[in-house]
């Protein structure tokens, strides 16, 4: 079984959505997917147009957020963090957590090009929401292949 956990800021946009992105995709049951957010507080909604920019896609997000905790870093075989400061958030709260954490583009890049941090749409209008997943539906499909390898 892998479990991966997805990390942001508040864990109402890009960490649900990417969680959402995956669950939707995956077709395994070896692999289980969470979210949690660095600076979270427990039982908030997915913000509503990250659940709206879902909805245009067919997928359905009834996502209350987490604040990150040893019992989630425990639970994870990988953590996948949003951004570079997400993934140093990690490792300065949980050190033992180094070891399986990574920004999700930097897990999946093939290049060095590639490795930049997700941007946050948090407050943004329904189109900043809609980029986002769009990149971030690039790279849960990289996921999955590389899942899949």
């Amino acid at each position: 079984m892998t479990n991966v956990l997805f990390v942001c800021t508040g864990n109402t946009c890009r960490s649900p959505m990417a969680e959402a992105l995956l669950k939707n995709a995956k077709n395994s049951d070896e692999l289980d997917v969470r979210s949690a957010g660095v600076f979270a507080l427990d039982g908030n909604d997915a913000s509503a147009n990250a659940i709206e920019a879902l909805s245009e896609k067919g997928i359905q997000c009834t996502h209350q957020s987490s604040s990150l905790s040893e019992e989630l870093i425990e639970w994870a075989t990988i953590i996948l963090t949003m951004t570079n400061n997400h993934k140093q958030s990690v490792i300065d709260l949980y050190p033992h957590a180094g070891r399986k954490t990574y920004t999700l583009v930097e897990y999946v890049a093939e290049d060095d090009v590639e490795k930049r941090d997700i941007t946050d749409p948090f407050g943004g209008p329904l189109h900043m929401y809609r980029q986002t997943l769009e990149d971030l539906e690039g790279l849960i499909n990289k996921l999955i292949t590389k899942f899949e390898q």
